[in-house]
């Protein structure tokens, strides 16, 4: 049973950074991916990572979020850039090592963290 650990949230104000880590309990092969989810509402796809190296972003994501990994360290990492109030919430990530598609969507991953709390003011 692999599990995962994230850490590395906190709070900060509107603009500021945050680096978010997920440790896994064994090597990974596959997908890794961050989700989040505020209150009241879905969880939803932040990024995901392939071992081969190919990345997907959600729309927000995109120019400010950073998915990368560690294959020596058992780490996955989400730099956040220029954060703001909406991406508040818990994020979460989570590990398969094969899916067919949709590599962003939630139901496509069998194994997650506990989830780490990201608080953003204005």
């Amino acid at each position: 049973q692999v599990q995962l650990v994230e850490s590395g949230g906190g709070s900060v104000q509107a603009g500021g950074s945050l680096r978010l880590s997920c440790l896994l309990s064994q090597n990974f092969y596959g997908w890794l991916a961050w989700f989040r989810q505020a209150p009241g509402k879905e969880r939803e796809g932040v990024a995901c990572i392939h071992d081969s190296g190919s990345t997907q972003y959600a729309d927000f994501a995109k120019g400010r979020l950073t998915i990368s990994r560690d294959s020596a360290k058992n780490t996955l990492y989400l730099e956040m850039n220029r954060l703001k109030p909406e991406d508040s919430g818990i994020y979460y990530c989570a590990y398969k090592p094969i899916i067919a598609n949709r590599p962003l969507e939630a139901e496509a991953y069998d194994y997650w963290g506990q989830g780490t709390q990201v608080t953003v003011s204005s």
